[in-house]
């Protein structure tokens, strides 16, 4: 099974590539969008400025293939920033995303300690499998100042409050992405990358039954 986690110099990769070994897998590390054309799974972890990350993926070229990666159905994880780049804009600089989930990336409310920094609870509002075995209100690891409002709320499906509910766990069919950081939240957080890696071998196994997705490109991004 090729895993691959993608380096645009905006991700904490060492931990998130020893989370994944932990769980059974060599990842590839890497910014060749070649070898996410061919990847059974993704991981799209980031942390830092949204705009200068969607400036680092177009500079690598990256930018249809993870759209053409997410919408063939194959298993994807995004990881803190790697959840907001999947919405259409961002209000750090008014700037737009990729466009995969409708929806757009907001700063936290002002008068709040930014950024929201450490542990925190997650309210699972819908059961998937990479969350198989973790318990209701589990804590999780925290580090960011804007957060992913996803235009639809279904596809929401977990919620951390922080001087406002937010989006911190998005799953919809394969494609998961999560708002707090698993691979910095001890043993729940390696039960994720785990239940990730067991999704992924799942689905090659009955690989060319993908779970339908739909990517949404934003225009002039």
């Amino acid at each position: 099974m090729k895993l691959v986690v993608i380096d645009y110099e905006s991700g904490n990769l060492r931990s998130v590539a020893k989370a994944l070994e932990s769980a059974g897998v060599t990842p590839q590390v890497t910014g060749d969008p070649a070898q996410i054309r061919t990847a059974d799974a993704v991981v799209l972890p980031g942390v830092g400025s949204g705009p200068a990350a969607m400036a680092a993926l177009r500079q690598r070229g990256l930018v249809e293939p993870l759209r053409d990666y997410v919408g063939s159905g194959r298993p994807f994880l995004g990881v803190c920033l790697g959840l907001q780049l999947l919405m259409e804009r961002t209000s750090e600089g008014d700037a737009p995303c990729l466009g995969i989930i409708p929806g757009e990336v907001l700063r936290l409310p002002p008068g709040l300690k930014v950024p929201h920094m450490g542990w925190n609870s997650v309210r699972f509002n819908a059961g998937h499998p990479v969350f198989k075995g973790i318990p209701q209100d589990s804590y999780f690891y925290f580090v960011h100042s804007y957060y992913a409002a996803p235009a639809d709320g279904a596809s929401v499906a977990g919620v951390t409050d922080y001087g406002v509910p937010f989006c911190s766990v998005y799953a919809q069919g394969n494609l998961v992405a999560t708002q707090f950081h698993p691979e910095k939240s001890a043993g729940l957080g390696l039960r994720i990358y785990e239940n990730f890696v067991a999704l992924a071998n799942q689905h090659q196994a009955v690989s060319g039954q993908p779970s339908a997705f739909s990517p949404r490109p934003v225009a002039g991004s």
